[in-house]
């Protein structure tokens, strides 16, 4: 019989099937990994009311689920965001919720600057009309834009994906703003950037680059007053969350020509609806919340999971929790050297 029972919602998740990356860190321990078909939150509680740890992947884990977990040490994810757990009941609960932050830091700091860069330049549209037969078209509507160098590129916060973008924007020449009420002002200038407040990167930056978490002080920090403030001729990116956005505010600025296109690889509703207005219009360019995939994406996360749910098991605080106020009251040891950076925007 296995020494710890680690529950997880059956048939979610990426990449190859079974759970032999997990193990590597949670075999040694005797523990076992136990899927759970079940249609209904009760019938997933039945199973999970005696796990030691939960792996939340695939389905929503709300507060009936987090209540209902009798002796849960943990609740694990494999991802950056942390919208699909309730945290709050989990905080309440006193079970830390752990994630993977640090893992595709430089996966999606690459996609960030590839949308910039193939936004500002007008990429796709021009792709477009030399398949088309327009070639003679495409150098006018350059004509029309500034250079890269001297633009300025503005952050809504500032986490280590933005600082990472920030390394590769420099070479660049562009002039770097950012906005995060929770960073201090002295690591933005480590990286070359000016801290503002939010109303004045909107109206100062020719481009947006939103990175905010989907926590919820997050939930629509851009309005339509926000977009209605930026220069006609800006483009917003968003590799962050859908929800940090109003959405229906983002498609009316697009289209009524209040800023001049956008870069998205996150919308509020993944896959999105084939009605919504910005799968139809030239200004944007969209992919399928892929930026932080490569061929390292599976095994690092998967492996991290494991090495999470281990740590706490063996008694250990996690090295990532988002709600790390729990960790003092858990029983668990602080392990680690030096303090951890913690939180859903690490």
């Amino acid at each position: 019989m296995a020494k710890f029972k680690i529950v997880t919602p059956a048939g979610a998740g990426y990449g190859a099937p079974g759970y032999a990356l997990e193990m590597e860190a949670l075999g040694p321990l005797g523990a076992e990994i136990v899927e759970v078909e079940a249609k209904t939150e009760d019938d997933f509680v039945k199973t999970a009311r005696d796990a030691d740890a939960l792996y939340a992947k695939g389905r929503r884990i709300t507060k009936p689920i987090v209540d209902g977990l009798e002796r849960c040490r943990v609740i694990a994810l494999g991802t950056v965001g942390v919208d699909s757990v309730d945290v709050a009941a989990a905080t309440a609960r006193g079970i830390p919720v752990t994630n993977v932050p640090d893992t595709f830091i430089e996966e999606v700091a690459d996609h960030t600057m590839t949308l910039i860069l193939a936004t500002f330049r007008r990429l796709v549209v021009q792709d477009r009309l030399v398949r088309e037969g327009r070639w003679r078209e495409g150098r006018p509507m350059l004509y029309e834009l500034p250079r890269l160098m001297g633009q300025t590129l503005g952050f809504v916060a500032f986490g280590h994906v933005a600082r990472a973008v920030a390394v590769r924007a420099r070479p660049f020449g562009v002039h770097m703003l950012a906005y995060d009420p929770y960073i201090e002002e002295l690591v933005m200038s480590q990286y070359g950037v000016e801290p503002v407040g939010l109303s004045e990167l909107l109206q100062r930056s020719d481009i947006v680059s939103m990175h905010a978490p989907a926590t919820p002080d997050a939930q629509h920090l851009l309005t339509e007053e926000h977009f209605r403030s930026m220069k006609r001729s800006a483009i917003f990116v968003n590799t962050g969350r859908g929800p940090t956005v109003d959405e229906p505010a983002l498609i009316k600025a697009l289209e009524e020509g209040w800023i001049a296109g956008a870069g998205l690889d996150v919308l509020e509703q993944e896959p999105p609806a084939p009605s919504n207005p910005l799968l139809r219009m030239d200004n944007v360019i969209l992919t399928a919340h892929v930026a932080s995939a490569s061929a390292r994406f599976d095994p690092a996360r998967r492996r991290r999971v494991g090495q999470e749910i281990a740590l706490v098991l063996r008694g250990r605080w996690p090295r990532s929790c988002v709600n790390p106020a729990v960790l003092p009251k858990t029983g668990l040891v602080r392990w680690q050297p030096y303090s951890m950076e913690r939180g859903p925007g690490a």
